[in-house]
């Protein structure tokens, strides 16, 4: 989760020269420190809030003092440029899960913004309950899932969260949002690229007596020798999954390089209905008209795979970036990766060689799924 913005108007108000609450200086605080990818310059200063109420304070407080803020999650979904941010940074570490029965099988999940994604996931399975169990292995934190709508083996966020607590900076005020109200769609929300609200904590709807959901995924089904459609023990599930996302070097580990990524770097491309037959027939003259070209019915048109569409541009596994610091993945074309030494710099550039390769061969056009703060890819 990452919410960057300039001051708000609405919110209590401090003296410009006034730390937050709980703040601590800047320069000692690296924010490559806090992001999966290893990656981003130092921070002005930094707060870690351990509880609602040290993050509302120091939220409010940011907004009231004339200058920027960073609320900062798991740092799994986000790019920071190497000079660092000039601002105040808060940090989500608060932390706490609720299980309450709802009637006809169903438990309600509340998770604090500040738990651990995974660990939310993994203490939701040994409780018996499905639904979670295709989002296992993803870094981050709770309260970053429905500002992504984070997706994974068939099943999104959308599908199962209830609702969310949100401190809306406009006001300063608390309020409760449904989860039809946040406009969740395809990797997106009206949460996210916003400044309006931090998420305080979120709420799901799972379904006792240890099944997992239907499993659709045809990957997925392979690996535990079911049809598609079945359910399966949600155990089983969540430990299919994580072997898996870790052939695929997406389950993050210190030691290994292949992890220190931001997950996928570029969403699936949407084609227009109307473009459709222009784009297959460019990809079909690429690779052949006997090559499968991976496609899947979308809201607004047909979604293609972007790691495909990478690989077929000529940018193979491991590919290197300029000077080698930066890499695909070796084990999954859709991860940049920190090799070791990289910069923020090194990471864009390699980004932008495929998304132009990509755009140049077939005329898709990638866009990043990480927040980039005070970075661009077009500069």
């Amino acid at each position: 989760m990452a919410t960057v913005s300039a001051s708000m108007s609405g919110a209590e108000e401090v003296r410009d020269d006034t730390a937050l609450p709980g703040e601590q200086p800047g320069g000692e605080w690296p924010l490559a420190d806090f992001t999966t990818l290893r990656l981003g310059g130092p921070a002005t200063g930094l707060v870690t809030a351990t509880s609602e109420d040290e993050l509302v304070r120091a939220v409010r407080a940011a907004d009231g003092s004339g200058h920027r803020l960073l609320v900062l999650g798991g740092g799994s979904n986000l790019v920071i440029a190497d000079a660092g941010f000039d601002g105040h940074v808060v940090r989500i570490a608060t932390e706490g899960r609720e299980y309450d029965s709802i009637g006809d099988g169903l438990v309600q999940l509340t998770a604090e913004a500040g738990e651990d994604w995974d660990d939310v996931v993994a203490d939701s399975v040994a409780q018996g309950l499905g639904g979670l169990e295709c989002l296992s292995g993803i870094p981050g934190l709770a309260g970053a899932t429905p500002v992504q709508n984070v997706g994974a083996y068939g099943v999104e966020i959308a599908e199962l969260l209830d609702s969310v607590d949100l401190l809306d900076r406009r006001t300063g005020q608390v309020r409760t949002v449904p989860a039809g109200e946040l406009g969740l769609t395809y990797r997106n929300s009206v949460l996210k690229h916003s400044d309006a609200a931090v998420v305080l904590r979120a709420r799901f709807v799972l379904r006792d007596g240890g099944a997992s959901e239907p499993i659709r995924y045809g990957e997925l089904t392979r690996a535990l020798g079911i049809e598609p459609g079945e359910r399966a023990d949600a155990k089983a599930v969540r430990e299919a999954v994580l072997r898996l996302r870790r052939g695929k070097g997406m389950v993050l580990d210190p030691a290994d390089h292949d992890t220190w990524s931001a997950g996928s770097f570029f969403t699936n491309p949407i084609v227009p209905h109307e473009a459709l037959p222009e784009v297959l027939e460019r990809l079909a003259a690429r690779v052949g008209e006997d090559q499968r070209i991976p496609q899947f019915p979308a809201d607004d048109g047909t979604k293609l795979s972007a790691a495909w569409l990478i690989e077929h541009a000529g940018f193979t596994k491991g590919h290197p970036g300029p000077g080698g610091r930066a890499g695909l993945s070796s084990k999954h074309t859709l991860a940049l990766t920190n090799r070791g030494g990289a910069s923020t710099r090194d990471l864009l550039e390699l980004a932008r060689e495929v998304r132009d390769g990509v755009r140049a061969a077939f005329g898709v056009s990638l866009v990043p799924e990480p927040v980039l703060v005070d970075c661009s890819l077009d500069s």
